[in-house]
Protein backbone atom coordinates (compact mmCIF):
# COMPACT_ATOMS: atom_id res chain seq x y z
CA UNK A 1 0.00 0.00 0.00
CA UNK A 2 1.38 3.76 -0.73
CA UNK A 3 1.55 6.95 1.70
CA UNK A 4 0.81 10.05 0.68
CA UNK A 5 0.73 13.22 2.17
CA UNK A 6 0.42 16.95 0.46
CA UNK A 7 2.16 19.99 2.47
CA UNK A 8 1.89 23.22 0.74
CA UNK A 9 2.49 22.52 -2.87
CA UNK A 10 4.51 19.32 -2.47
CA UNK A 11 3.55 15.84 -2.54
CA UNK A 12 5.09 12.86 -0.37
CA UNK A 13 4.89 9.84 -1.48
CA UNK A 14 5.96 6.47 0.55
CA UNK A 15 5.68 3.23 -1.36
CA UNK A 16 4.67 1.24 1.65
CA UNK A 17 4.53 0.92 5.58
CA UNK A 18 7.87 -0.30 5.97
CA UNK A 19 9.20 2.50 4.19
CA UNK A 20 7.22 5.13 6.04
CA UNK A 21 7.89 3.64 9.48
CA UNK A 22 11.96 4.59 8.39
CA UNK A 23 11.37 7.71 7.05
CA UNK A 24 9.18 8.62 9.78
CA UNK A 25 12.35 7.92 12.16
CA UNK A 26 14.02 10.28 14.11
CA UNK A 27 17.68 10.40 13.02
CA UNK A 28 20.23 8.05 13.71
CA UNK A 29 23.41 6.66 12.23
CA UNK A 30 22.39 3.32 11.79
CA UNK A 31 19.20 3.84 9.72
CA UNK A 32 21.83 6.24 7.59
CA UNK A 33 24.08 3.45 7.00
CA UNK A 34 21.71 0.79 6.45
CA UNK A 35 20.36 3.27 3.26
CA UNK A 36 16.75 3.98 4.95
CA UNK A 37 16.91 7.19 6.94
CA UNK A 38 15.22 9.98 5.18
CA UNK A 39 16.96 12.43 3.41
CA UNK A 40 16.59 15.76 5.33
CA UNK A 41 14.39 16.71 7.98
CA UNK A 42 11.52 17.77 5.42
CA UNK A 43 11.19 14.06 4.44
CA UNK A 44 10.87 12.88 8.36
CA UNK A 45 8.54 15.63 9.23
CA UNK A 46 6.09 14.34 5.86
CA UNK A 47 6.16 10.87 7.22
CA UNK A 48 6.25 11.35 10.40
CA UNK A 49 2.51 13.55 9.86
CA UNK A 50 1.60 10.59 7.30
CA UNK A 51 2.19 7.86 9.91
CA UNK A 52 -0.07 9.59 12.43
CA UNK A 53 -3.26 9.26 9.88
CA UNK A 54 -1.89 5.85 9.73
CA UNK A 55 -5.00 3.17 11.29
CA UNK A 56 -3.38 1.13 14.01
CA UNK A 57 -5.56 -1.62 12.52
CA UNK A 58 -3.18 -1.09 9.34
CA UNK A 59 -0.36 -3.08 11.27
CA UNK A 60 -2.16 -6.45 11.50
CA UNK A 61 -2.96 -6.94 8.19
CA UNK A 62 0.37 -5.30 6.55
CA UNK A 63 3.72 -6.87 7.82
CA UNK A 64 6.80 -5.20 7.54
CA UNK A 65 8.58 -8.64 7.53
CA UNK A 66 6.86 -11.44 5.50
CA UNK A 67 4.87 -13.89 7.54
CA UNK A 68 5.68 -16.92 5.33
CA UNK A 69 9.55 -16.19 5.69
CA UNK A 70 10.06 -14.98 9.54
CA UNK A 71 9.18 -16.81 12.56
CA UNK A 72 9.13 -13.35 14.65
CA UNK A 73 6.25 -12.08 12.58
CA UNK A 74 4.50 -15.16 12.90
CA UNK A 75 4.90 -14.99 16.52
CA UNK A 76 3.86 -11.23 16.86
CA UNK A 77 0.73 -12.14 14.38
CA UNK A 78 -0.81 -15.18 15.99
CA UNK A 79 -0.26 -14.05 19.62
CA UNK A 80 -1.84 -11.24 18.98
CA UNK A 81 -4.62 -10.36 21.48
CA UNK A 82 -7.46 -9.13 20.38
CA UNK A 83 -9.50 -8.97 23.26
CA UNK A 84 -6.67 -6.26 24.44
CA UNK A 85 -6.52 -4.82 21.65
CA UNK A 86 -10.57 -3.74 21.30
CA UNK A 87 -10.50 -0.69 23.12
CA UNK A 88 -7.99 1.04 21.18
CA UNK A 89 -8.88 -0.72 18.05
CA UNK A 90 -10.41 2.34 16.93
CA UNK A 91 -7.19 4.99 16.61
CA UNK A 92 -4.62 6.00 14.40
CA UNK A 93 -0.97 6.64 15.58
CA UNK A 94 -1.54 10.10 16.22
CA UNK A 95 -5.02 9.10 18.41
CA UNK A 96 -2.45 6.33 19.93
CA UNK A 97 -0.11 9.35 21.08
CA UNK A 98 -2.99 11.85 22.30
CA UNK A 99 -4.56 8.49 23.80
CA UNK A 100 -1.46 7.59 25.81
CA UNK A 101 -1.12 11.04 27.27
CA UNK A 102 -4.20 11.63 28.48
CA UNK A 103 -5.58 11.31 31.93
CA UNK A 104 -7.85 7.97 31.04
CA UNK A 105 -4.69 6.00 29.85
CA UNK A 106 -3.80 5.13 33.70
CA UNK A 107 -1.47 2.44 35.09
CA UNK A 108 -4.82 -0.23 35.39
CA UNK A 109 -5.69 0.73 31.48
CA UNK A 110 -1.86 0.77 30.27
CA UNK A 111 -1.63 -3.14 31.55
CA UNK A 112 -4.78 -4.18 30.29
CA UNK A 113 -4.05 -3.20 26.42
CA UNK A 114 -0.37 -4.21 26.52
CA UNK A 115 -0.98 -7.48 25.18
CA UNK A 116 -3.16 -5.82 22.21
CA UNK A 117 -0.10 -4.12 21.47
CA UNK A 118 2.55 -5.37 18.31
CA UNK A 119 5.67 -4.28 18.10
CA UNK A 120 5.25 -2.06 15.04
CA UNK A 121 2.39 -0.04 16.75
CA UNK A 122 4.60 0.83 20.20
CA UNK A 123 7.65 1.84 17.33
CA UNK A 124 5.21 3.86 14.99
CA UNK A 125 3.62 5.14 18.12
CA UNK A 126 7.04 6.24 19.53
CA UNK A 127 8.09 7.99 16.37
CA UNK A 128 6.21 11.35 16.46
CA UNK A 129 6.66 11.55 20.42
CA UNK A 130 8.86 14.12 21.99
CA UNK A 131 11.23 12.88 25.00
CA UNK A 132 9.14 13.93 27.21
CA UNK A 133 6.13 12.36 25.94
CA UNK A 134 8.42 8.74 26.18
CA UNK A 135 9.38 9.92 29.36
CA UNK A 136 5.83 11.25 30.74
CA UNK A 137 3.65 7.71 29.28
CA UNK A 138 6.20 5.21 30.19
CA UNK A 139 5.67 6.74 34.04
CA UNK A 140 2.52 5.33 34.25
CA UNK A 141 2.99 2.00 32.96
CA UNK A 142 3.97 -0.96 36.07
CA UNK A 143 5.31 -3.77 34.96
CA UNK A 144 6.14 -6.12 37.92
CA UNK A 145 8.02 -9.38 37.96
CA UNK A 146 9.83 -11.84 40.83
CA UNK A 147 11.86 -14.49 41.77
CA UNK A 148 13.64 -13.70 44.54
CA UNK A 149 12.35 -10.32 44.58
CA UNK A 150 9.87 -8.22 43.56
CA UNK A 151 10.99 -5.97 40.68
CA UNK A 152 9.18 -3.19 39.46
CA UNK A 153 7.04 -1.74 41.89
CA UNK A 154 5.90 1.95 42.07
CA UNK A 155 9.02 4.32 43.62
CA UNK A 156 11.53 1.61 43.15
CA UNK A 157 13.99 1.37 40.85
CA UNK A 158 16.68 -1.92 40.88
CA UNK A 159 20.23 -2.23 39.89
CA UNK A 160 22.11 -5.20 38.17
CA UNK A 161 24.97 -5.58 39.80
CA UNK A 162 27.93 -6.68 37.41
CA UNK A 163 31.54 -7.82 38.74
CA UNK A 164 32.96 -8.90 35.33
CA UNK A 165 36.33 -9.66 34.82
CA UNK A 166 38.80 -10.18 32.17
CA UNK A 167 39.92 -13.54 33.33
CA UNK A 168 36.61 -14.83 35.16
CA UNK A 169 38.84 -14.84 38.34
CA UNK A 170 36.50 -16.07 41.18
CA UNK A 171 38.32 -13.43 43.71
CA UNK A 172 38.11 -10.51 41.54
CA UNK A 173 34.41 -11.43 40.96
CA UNK A 174 33.60 -11.51 44.45
CA UNK A 175 35.47 -8.29 45.17
CA UNK A 176 33.23 -6.74 42.82
CA UNK A 177 30.41 -8.14 44.32
CA UNK A 178 31.09 -7.17 47.82
CA UNK A 179 31.59 -3.60 46.95
CA UNK A 180 28.79 -3.77 44.75
CA UNK A 181 26.42 -4.65 47.88
CA UNK A 182 28.08 -2.50 49.73
CA UNK A 183 26.45 0.48 48.03
CA UNK A 184 22.67 -0.82 47.50
CA UNK A 185 23.31 -2.71 44.53
CA UNK A 186 22.22 -6.05 43.26
CA UNK A 187 18.63 -6.28 43.50
CA UNK A 188 17.61 -6.99 39.85
CA UNK A 189 20.67 -9.84 39.32
CA UNK A 190 24.12 -10.60 40.49
CA UNK A 191 25.06 -11.47 36.46
CA UNK A 192 28.24 -11.39 35.12
CA UNK A 193 29.06 -11.64 31.45
CA UNK A 194 31.83 -14.45 31.54
CA UNK A 195 34.95 -14.20 29.30
CA UNK A 196 34.69 -17.57 28.03
CA UNK A 197 31.86 -19.92 27.29
CA UNK A 198 33.26 -22.94 27.99
CA UNK A 199 30.79 -24.94 30.44
CA UNK A 200 33.02 -25.92 33.07
CA UNK A 201 33.86 -22.28 33.47
CA UNK A 202 30.38 -21.14 33.79
CA UNK A 203 29.75 -22.96 36.22
CA UNK A 204 32.29 -22.20 38.20
CA UNK A 205 31.11 -18.60 38.38
CA UNK A 206 27.54 -19.68 38.90
CA UNK A 207 28.48 -21.94 41.89
CA UNK A 208 30.23 -18.87 43.61
CA UNK A 209 27.42 -16.72 43.15
CA UNK A 210 24.91 -19.05 44.82
CA UNK A 211 27.36 -19.80 47.31
CA UNK A 212 27.65 -15.75 48.36
CA UNK A 213 23.74 -15.63 47.76
CA UNK A 214 22.97 -18.54 49.86
CA UNK A 215 25.64 -17.63 52.62
CA UNK A 216 24.46 -13.88 53.16
CA UNK A 217 21.04 -15.22 52.70
CA UNK A 218 20.98 -12.41 49.76
CA UNK A 219 16.89 -11.66 48.43
CA UNK A 220 18.42 -11.75 44.91
CA UNK A 221 19.09 -14.21 42.27
CA UNK A 222 22.14 -14.81 39.51
CA UNK A 223 22.75 -15.04 36.07
CA UNK A 224 25.90 -16.07 34.11
CA UNK A 225 25.27 -14.36 30.88
CA UNK A 226 26.53 -17.13 29.06
CA UNK A 227 24.49 -18.70 25.73
CA UNK A 228 20.78 -19.98 26.26
CA UNK A 229 22.66 -23.53 25.05
CA UNK A 230 25.22 -23.25 27.79
CA UNK A 231 22.54 -22.80 30.50
CA UNK A 232 21.01 -26.16 29.04
CA UNK A 233 23.61 -27.98 29.28
CA UNK A 234 24.93 -26.58 32.55
CA UNK A 235 21.16 -27.47 33.92
CA UNK A 236 21.57 -30.46 32.81
CA UNK A 237 24.85 -31.38 34.83
CA UNK A 238 23.44 -29.89 38.20
CA UNK A 239 24.16 -26.20 38.67
CA UNK A 240 22.75 -24.24 40.20
CA UNK A 241 20.87 -21.64 37.39
CA UNK A 242 18.78 -19.02 38.83
CA UNK A 243 18.10 -17.01 35.75
CA UNK A 244 18.44 -18.04 32.00
CA UNK A 245 20.25 -15.44 30.14
CA UNK A 246 20.38 -14.79 25.96
CA UNK A 247 20.43 -11.60 23.05
CA UNK A 248 17.89 -11.67 21.20
CA UNK A 249 16.72 -9.64 18.11
CA UNK A 250 14.30 -8.89 15.86
CA UNK A 251 14.25 -11.27 13.39
CA UNK A 252 14.15 -14.90 12.00
CA UNK A 253 17.48 -14.26 10.37
CA UNK A 254 19.24 -12.18 13.18
CA UNK A 255 18.23 -14.33 16.05
CA UNK A 256 19.99 -17.00 13.51
CA UNK A 257 23.27 -15.13 13.88
CA UNK A 258 23.15 -15.62 17.84
CA UNK A 259 22.77 -19.27 17.32
CA UNK A 260 18.81 -19.68 18.53
CA UNK A 261 15.30 -19.46 17.82
CA UNK A 262 12.15 -19.47 19.35
CA UNK A 263 12.41 -23.43 19.84
CA UNK A 264 15.56 -23.22 21.47
CA UNK A 265 14.00 -20.55 23.91
CA UNK A 266 10.86 -22.78 24.48
CA UNK A 267 13.35 -25.23 25.94
CA UNK A 268 15.29 -23.19 27.81
CA UNK A 269 12.47 -21.51 29.19
CA UNK A 270 10.79 -24.66 30.08
CA UNK A 271 14.30 -26.09 31.88
CA UNK A 272 14.01 -22.76 33.95
CA UNK A 273 10.60 -23.31 34.99
CA UNK A 274 11.18 -26.95 36.36
CA UNK A 275 14.09 -25.91 38.50
CA UNK A 276 12.00 -23.50 40.37
CA UNK A 277 14.35 -21.95 42.40
CA UNK A 278 12.41 -18.84 42.88
CA UNK A 279 10.76 -17.92 46.24
CA UNK A 280 8.50 -14.84 45.82
CA UNK A 281 8.12 -16.03 41.70
CA UNK A 282 9.39 -17.85 38.80
CA UNK A 283 10.08 -15.16 36.27
CA UNK A 284 13.82 -16.69 35.18
CA UNK A 285 14.69 -15.48 32.17
CA UNK A 286 16.62 -12.14 31.59
CA UNK A 287 17.46 -10.80 28.01
CA UNK A 288 19.24 -8.49 26.86
CA UNK A 289 18.86 -6.49 22.76
CA UNK A 290 19.96 -3.40 21.33
CA UNK A 291 19.18 -1.04 18.34
CA UNK A 292 21.48 -2.25 15.18
CA UNK A 293 22.13 -5.91 15.96
CA UNK A 294 19.67 -6.71 12.71
CA UNK A 295 21.13 -4.71 10.27
CA UNK A 296 24.80 -5.86 12.13
CA UNK A 297 23.71 -9.48 11.43
CA UNK A 298 22.54 -8.27 7.47
CA UNK A 299 18.97 -9.00 8.89
CA UNK A 300 17.32 -6.11 9.23
CA UNK A 301 15.07 -6.68 5.52
CA UNK A 302 14.30 -2.62 4.98
CA UNK A 303 13.44 -2.04 8.07
CA UNK A 304 14.59 0.77 10.64
CA UNK A 305 16.93 -0.73 13.25
CA UNK A 306 14.45 0.87 15.85
CA UNK A 307 11.31 -1.29 14.41
CA UNK A 308 13.77 -4.33 14.47
CA UNK A 309 14.68 -3.74 17.85
CA UNK A 310 10.63 -3.53 19.36
CA UNK A 311 10.50 -6.80 17.69
CA UNK A 312 12.82 -8.50 19.58
CA UNK A 313 10.25 -7.33 22.58
CA UNK A 314 7.83 -9.56 21.20
CA UNK A 315 9.82 -12.54 21.78
CA UNK A 316 11.22 -11.51 24.92
CA UNK A 317 7.59 -11.27 25.90
CA UNK A 318 6.59 -14.76 25.36
CA UNK A 319 8.81 -16.19 27.89
CA UNK A 320 7.82 -14.06 30.77
CA UNK A 321 11.07 -12.54 31.75
CA UNK A 322 12.15 -11.19 35.03
CA UNK A 323 14.29 -8.88 33.58
CA UNK A 324 15.06 -7.50 29.76
CA UNK A 325 17.80 -4.93 29.02
CA UNK A 326 18.34 -2.46 26.00
CA UNK A 327 21.92 -2.32 26.08
CA UNK A 328 21.61 1.40 24.16
CA UNK A 329 24.94 2.50 23.34
CA UNK A 330 27.10 -0.83 23.45
CA UNK A 331 26.75 -1.56 19.32
CA UNK A 332 28.99 1.56 18.78
CA UNK A 333 28.45 4.66 16.89
CA UNK A 334 27.65 2.77 13.44
CA UNK A 335 24.37 2.63 14.66
CA UNK A 336 24.31 5.59 17.51
CA UNK A 337 26.71 8.02 16.67
CA UNK A 338 26.44 10.52 19.54
CA UNK A 339 24.59 11.21 22.87
CA UNK A 340 21.51 12.64 21.56
CA UNK A 341 21.26 9.66 19.30
CA UNK A 342 21.92 7.09 22.59
CA UNK A 343 19.99 9.43 24.75
CA UNK A 344 16.77 8.97 22.18
CA UNK A 345 16.54 5.38 21.66
CA UNK A 346 17.20 4.69 25.24
CA UNK A 347 14.04 6.09 26.00
CA UNK A 348 12.37 4.86 23.32
CA UNK A 349 13.22 1.27 23.93
CA UNK A 350 12.23 1.73 27.57
CA UNK A 351 9.00 3.46 26.32
CA UNK A 352 7.90 0.50 23.84
CA UNK A 353 8.78 -2.18 25.96
CA UNK A 354 6.47 -0.93 28.88
CA UNK A 355 3.85 -0.11 26.57
CA UNK A 356 4.04 -3.85 25.58
CA UNK A 357 4.59 -5.00 29.13
CA UNK A 358 8.04 -6.03 29.82
CA UNK A 359 10.12 -5.34 32.73
CA UNK A 360 12.35 -2.70 30.98
CA UNK A 361 16.26 -1.74 31.95
CA UNK A 362 18.61 0.05 30.26
CA UNK A 363 22.45 -0.44 30.01
CA UNK A 364 23.38 3.56 30.35
CA UNK A 365 26.58 2.88 28.31
CA UNK A 366 28.80 3.86 25.51
CA UNK A 367 32.11 2.89 23.33
CA UNK A 368 34.89 5.04 23.65
CA UNK A 369 34.95 5.80 20.11
CA UNK A 370 30.89 7.18 20.20
CA UNK A 371 30.98 10.80 20.41
CA UNK A 372 29.72 10.40 23.99
CA UNK A 373 30.66 11.70 27.56
CA UNK A 374 29.44 11.05 31.10
CA UNK A 375 27.37 14.23 30.80
CA UNK A 376 25.03 12.55 27.94
CA UNK A 377 25.01 9.54 30.26
CA UNK A 378 24.18 11.54 33.48
CA UNK A 379 21.11 12.75 31.19
CA UNK A 380 20.17 9.53 30.15
CA UNK A 381 19.89 8.02 33.63
CA UNK A 382 18.14 10.86 35.13
CA UNK A 383 15.59 10.97 32.35
CA UNK A 384 14.96 6.87 32.17
CA UNK A 385 14.49 7.38 36.59
CA UNK A 386 12.33 9.55 35.83
CA UNK A 387 10.22 7.24 33.61
CA UNK A 388 10.02 4.63 35.86
CA UNK A 389 12.97 2.47 34.74
CA UNK A 390 13.05 -0.86 36.52
CA UNK A 391 16.96 -1.22 36.51
CA UNK A 392 20.00 0.00 35.69
CA UNK A 393 23.33 -1.17 35.96
CA UNK A 394 25.99 -0.70 38.51
CA UNK A 395 29.28 -1.38 37.85
CA UNK A 396 32.76 -0.58 39.37
CA UNK A 397 33.78 2.92 38.84
CA UNK A 398 31.15 3.09 35.52
CA UNK A 399 34.24 1.30 33.36
CA UNK A 400 33.94 -2.36 32.95
CA UNK A 401 37.22 -3.69 32.61
CA UNK A 402 36.19 -6.65 30.72
CA UNK A 403 33.77 -5.42 27.92
CA UNK A 404 35.51 -2.01 27.65
CA UNK A 405 32.77 0.60 27.68
CA UNK A 406 31.67 3.19 30.00
CA UNK A 407 28.19 2.29 32.23
CA UNK A 408 26.55 3.76 35.21
CA UNK A 409 28.47 3.07 38.55
CA UNK A 410 27.11 1.90 41.78
CA UNK A 411 27.09 5.63 43.01
CA UNK A 412 25.24 6.41 40.13
CA UNK A 413 22.40 4.51 41.36
CA UNK A 414 22.56 5.69 45.12
CA UNK A 415 21.91 9.33 42.71
CA UNK A 416 19.33 7.95 41.44
CA UNK A 417 17.51 6.34 44.20
CA UNK A 418 18.46 9.76 46.28
CA UNK A 419 17.57 12.68 43.84
CA UNK A 420 14.12 10.72 42.93
CA UNK A 421 12.79 9.24 46.25
CA UNK A 422 13.16 5.39 44.92
CA UNK A 423 14.04 2.32 46.87
CA UNK A 424 15.30 -0.82 46.03
CA UNK A 425 13.24 -4.32 45.74
CA UNK A 426 11.27 -4.42 49.00
CA UNK A 427 12.72 -7.82 50.24
CA UNK A 428 16.29 -6.60 48.89
CA UNK A 429 15.73 -3.22 51.11
CA UNK A 430 15.21 -5.17 53.74
CA UNK A 431 17.88 -7.28 53.86
CA UNK A 432 20.18 -4.18 53.43
CA UNK A 433 18.65 -2.74 56.21
CA UNK A 434 18.82 -5.95 58.57
CA UNK A 435 22.53 -6.64 57.72
CA UNK A 436 23.65 -2.84 58.28
CA UNK A 437 24.07 -1.41 54.63
CA UNK A 438 21.08 1.07 54.74
CA UNK A 439 19.57 2.77 57.53
CA UNK A 440 15.96 2.94 58.24
CA UNK A 441 15.98 6.17 55.85
CA UNK A 442 17.91 3.67 53.07
CA UNK A 443 21.76 5.52 53.80
CA UNK A 444 24.31 4.09 53.94
CA UNK A 445 25.03 3.09 57.22
CA UNK A 446 28.49 2.51 57.91
CA UNK A 447 31.24 5.38 57.84
CA UNK A 448 34.71 5.12 55.72
CA UNK A 449 36.16 3.31 58.18
CA UNK A 450 34.15 0.06 58.88
CA UNK A 451 32.15 -2.12 57.09
CA UNK A 452 28.86 -3.95 58.41
CA UNK A 453 29.93 -6.95 60.88
CA UNK A 454 28.67 -9.43 58.29
CA UNK A 455 31.23 -8.20 55.88
CA UNK A 456 34.45 -7.67 58.61
CA UNK A 457 35.95 -10.98 57.66
CA UNK A 458 36.36 -10.92 54.68
CA UNK A 459 40.24 -9.94 53.18
CA UNK A 460 41.46 -9.53 49.97
CA UNK A 461 38.29 -9.47 48.13
CA UNK A 462 37.09 -13.22 49.18
CA UNK A 463 33.72 -12.98 49.69
CA UNK A 464 32.86 -17.00 50.61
Amino acid sequence: MTYQIQLGQQRWQFDDLKTLMAKATPLRSGDCLAGVAARDEQERVAAQLALADVPLKTFLSEVLIPYETDEVTRLIIDGHDAAAFASIAHLTVGDFRNWLLSEQADSVTLSAIAPGITPEMAAAVSKIMRLQDLVLVASKCQVTTAFRNTIGLPGRMATRLQPNHPTDDPAGVAASVLDGLLYGNGDAVIGINPASDNVEAVTTLMTMLDDVIQHYEIPTQSCVLTHVTTHIEAINRGAPVDLIFQSIAGTEKANDSFGINLAILKEAYEAGQSLGRGTVGNNAMYFETGQGSALSANANFGVDQQTCEVRAYAVARAFKPLLVNTVVGFIGPEYLYNGKQIIRAGLEDHFCGKLMGLPMGCDICYTNHAEADQDDMDNLLTLFAAAGGTFIMGIPGSDDIMLNYQTTSFHDALYARKLLNLKPAPEFEQWLQTIGIFDQQNRLAYGNQSLPKPFEHVVGGNAG
